[in-house]
């Protein structure tokens, strides 16, 4: 059996922090690079010549390299190991940053392209990271955190983007976000300077040549875990064809579809259409947009809290509920959208718990739970993908949002369908 080669805090003593440090600092970096364009869209059209069925392109093009590339992120942790994926991670987005600065949109969408394809690689390796060198009991708090802090940095960049680009224009207020990156490659480059002073193994620690003996997926608490598995690393890790005759992992393929898309529409084209609908200036829209970022990282630790206290169906019940009244509400009383945002918020982050807690509960094994979470994070981020310029294109159409909001109301209630039936269903399902 392969020595347990986890971090124990004790032992090693700030290892463990550096190594923790380093992932919620890098985890800035994982999202916010895409929202950033967000709350300047308007004078990216405006400057560049583009509508904005094309100016969504800018927020679907990374998500659509989550869903293409997820197998080779895979294939990049396995050849160069999780530490070095994770600079790579960093590296790529500093480079799409600066690439999207040169003119003209072409360069701008390849840079967004780069920042995509590199966070892909950054999605699969930090939950690996986090389950292979966080102690047991610490994973979902240091898991949470992480989530936490990928919506820290869209609040970040939501709310202060604007003011930059006030007073260095919004080309180079987008590079201006390179310093978080750049804080991030510094950390982490400390933490691999420092395992190789202690002479750790490149081949076995870094390329998971040798992994912890840790309990298998059916032997953890499912909701515990506040992020998705990791996809397999190596050859032969999926169980044959069982899994996709499984109906519940397609029920949470299409509900988290569901989920991304509304998301990362909103996230698209909310500073757009609170300062059309409400009639405020872009500071304050990005203002509202952070504070929906803002609440995501609270969310992030409730709902495992409630899952925790409640049954499974209570936080899926509830997640749903929220993202009705998110889109309900902003078709009905747009002027109350901070308490709509809120509970939306709530449910971006919670509903990601629920999906994925639900997949380890169902899992017969770590390889049948990595496999499933792939299928459902490559279907969902692919549909995800076609939401911004959907949106984008049927607000050219109408002329307003209500359209945008009523689609949007209806891919939520068969997300809320979906998401409630898979946890029953998972429920009555053998163990």
């Amino acid at each position: 059996m392969a020595s347990d080669r986890r971090i124990a805090p004790g032992a090693a003593g700030g290892a463990a922090g550096l190594v923790i440090a380093g992932i919620l600092v890098a985890a800035l970096s994982l999202r916010g690079p895409i929202v950033s364009p967000t709350p300047v869209l308007r004078q990216i059209e405006s400057d560049l010549g583009i509508g904005a069925a094309t100016a969504g392109l800018l927020t679907t093009a990374p998500v659509l390299m989550f869903a293409l590339l997820t197998p080779v992120a895979a294939l990049v942790i396995r050849r160069a190991g999780a530490e070095l994926a994770l600079m790579i991670t960093l590296t790529g987005v500093l480079l799409g940053t600066f690439l999207r600065a040169v003119p003209g949109f072409g360069w701008m969408l390849a840079g967004m392209i780069v920042i995509g394809a590199s966070i892909t690689v950054g999605n699969v390796v930090i939950p690996v990271i986090i389950r292979r060198d966080v102690v047991p009991e610490r994973v979902a708090l240091v898991t949470a955190a992480y989530v936490a802090m990928l919506n820290a940095g869209s609040l970040l960049t939501s709310l202060l983007t604007v003011p930059i680009a006030s007073v260095i224009g919004w080309d180079l207020a987008l590079v201006a976000w390179s310093v978080i990156t750049i804080a991030g490659m510094l950390l982490w480059g400390l933490h691999l300077r420092r395992a190789a002073a202690r002479g750790e193994l490149w081949g076995e620690r870094f390329s998971g040549a040798q992994r912890p003996a840790v309990a298998s997926v059916a032997d953890r608490e499912a909701d515990t875990l506040t992020g998705p598995v990791p996809v397999p690393l190596g050859r032969g890790a999926t169980q044959g064809v069982s899994m996709f005759r499984n109906p519940i992992p397609w029920m949470l393929l299409l509900a988290f579809a569901g989920q991304a898309a509304v998301y990362y529409g909103f996230a698209t084209w909310l500073p757009t259409l609170i300062a059309d609908d409400l009639g405020v200036s872009a500071a304050a829209a990005g203002g509202l947009t952070a504070f929906f970022h803002g609440v995501a990282v609270v969310g992030a630790f409730v709902v495992p809290l409630l899952a925790r206290f409640t049954p499974r169906i209570v936080p899926a019940i509830a997640i749903g509920t929220s993202w009705i009244l998110l889109t309900l509400g902003m078709i009905i009383a747009p002027e109350w959208a901070a308490v709509w945002l809120s509970f939306g918020a709530i449910g971006h982050a919670g509903g990601f718990v629920v999906i994925f807690s639900t997949i380890v509960a169902i899992a017969r094994s770590d390889a049948e739970a990595a496999g499933m979470s792939a299928l459902v994070q490559g279907g969902g981020y692919a549909a995800a993908a076609l939401a911004a310029p959907a949106m984008g294109a049927l607000h050219e159409v109408t002329g307003g949002w209500d359209a945008v909001l009523l689609a949007s109301l209806v891919v939520v209630l068969a997300y809320c369908v979906l998401l409630v039936a898979a946890v029953i269903v998972s429920w009555r399902a053998p163990r």
